[in-house]
């Protein structure tokens, strides 16, 4: 059944744009949906992913876009490219650092400009007694949502629900633990704040007061 844990935080993410924000960066955009909402704001949106079929995917998505500029996509490794230093006012990465180093992130900070934000919506290995608390109180309100989706989708013309996205971004289980996170977080992003989600999230904000 169609329910997908990311797009339930976007409205979440998105209060963490700055005001005034003109370019963002979006690391392992998949299909693109979220950086598309990006650029619904008015924002220059450069979006990456190393899965070749997903960028193409976003690309041709995004070529339905009216009334704004679409995102500039690019088949590429984050950890592979240098990023520009400073330049961007928001950078997202929506459950796609833990296909990557965490010290990643460090690369993901220089990148940000004065007043700039980085959210990371990550996943975690339940490792803990809260850990799997919070999956067990998960599991319900996953069913309910992933039911009510569905029955949206019915409802809908059958065009609709073929709009969606065809491509999947590869999937990699979580190997971090949310304290291991919380550790190496207070050293490469002093001062930015994680706190756990339900279904299987956690969200760490940076601001950088540079």
């Amino acid at each position: 059944m169609p329910f997908d844990h990311n797009d339930h935080y976007h409205r979440l993410l998105l209060r963490q744009v700055p005001r005034n924000c003109g370019a963002a960066l979006d690391v392992g955009c998949g299909t693109g949906r979220f950086a598309r909402r990006l650029a619904h704001l008015g924002i220059e949106v450069d979006a990456i992913d190393p899965s070749e079929e997903a960028i193409a995917e976003a690309r041709a998505l995004s070529g339905r876009m009216t009334g704004e500029r679409s995102p500039r996509f690019q088949h590429a490794d984050v950890t592979e490219v240098e990023l520009p230093k400073a330049r961007y006012g928001f950078i997202s990465c929506l459950a796609s650092i833990h296909h990557l180093p965490f010290d990643t992130v460090a690369a993901l900070r220089d990148a940000l400009a004065p007043g700039g934000v980085l959210v990371i919506l990550g996943c975690y290995p339940e490792k803990t007694w809260l850990d799997w608390a919070w999956s067990l109180a998960a599991v319900p309100v996953n069913a309910v949502a992933r039911l009510t989706v569905a029955v949206g989708d019915k409802l809908r013309s059958v065009s609709a629900v073929n709009r969606r996205e065809g491509a999947k971004a590869p999937v990699r289980p979580p190997a971090i633990p949310l304290a291991e996170i919380r550790r190496e977080a207070a050293v490469l992003l002093p001062g930015s704040t994680i706190r756990r989600l339900l279904f299987w999230r956690y969200l760490l904000v940076f601001r950088n007061h540079g």
